[in-house]
């Protein structure tokens, strides 16, 4: 089903409520552009309808060094910029 690679899962919270829509925007666009990056197989958004600030990002990278090298992109530093979430926790796993 998955294949072995870099899995993340990530939380956020928006940081103010009434930017739930524009944050949601700037993630989507976010998946869209890191879906592009080599080493990138998976980055999927999920929004809790039960508490509409939170978002989970579900991740998959090739290795360790893709992972990092996302933080560096101009999408992910211009997404970084806009202040609309916070990391709550994240979790790093992989497939045996």
């Amino acid at each position: 089903m998955f294949t072995s690679g870099y899995y993340i899962t990530a939380e956020l919270r928006v940081k103010n409520s009434s930017q739930i829509q524009t944050a949601k925007h700037a993630l989507m666009m976010l998946c869209e552009k890191t879906l592009t990056e080599p080493g990138c197989s998976i980055f999927t958004l999920h929004h809790d309808p039960a508490t509409p600030t939170r978002f989970l990002l579900w991740e998959r990278f090739d290795d360790e060094t893709a992972f990092k090298n996302h933080f560096d992109m101009p999408h992910t530093q211009d997404y970084f910029s806009q202040n609309l979430t916070e990391l709550v926790q994240f979790f790093q796993t992989n497939i045996d």
